[in-house]
């Protein structure tokens, strides 16, 4: 199972994108899950180091440098959610899973190699 987590500002509309996304791939058997957290609470996630992905989400764009820094450090992914992948409807879902799946394709392949 590989994890991402959104981070965003407030944490209610990541929340809900990343429930939705997660249960897009369950639909799927994708071994795919997503959490959500705030800005303001991200570097306690980067210390437990149990996410392979951080996805900053479209209102805190500002922060990926920092973001990408801290995840980078952990040996880990970061990508930047574009604003037609962080709407809660089919196709932004759909767009939020392409992207997340894409970021950790080589991740699960290397899962998949053993």
């Amino acid at each position: 199972m590989k994890k991402a987590l959104i981070i965003c500002n407030a944490g209610m509309s990541s929340s809900l994108m990343a429930k939705k996304a997660t249960d897009f791939f369950k639909a799927k058997n994708v071994p795919i899950e997503l959490d959500a957290t705030t800005v303001s609470k991200s570097s306690e996630f980067f210390k437990k180091g149990e996410f392979d992905l951080y996805l900053v989400s479209p209102q805190i764009k500002m922060y990926y440098d920092q973001i990408a820094k801290e995840a980078n450090a952990s040996d880990k992914l970061v990508a930047n959610i574009p604003p037609q992948a962080y709407i809660p409807t089919e196709d932004g879902v759909s767009n939020l899973a392409k992207l997340t799946f894409t970021e950790l394709k080589p991740l699960l392949q290397a899962e998949k190699n053993g």
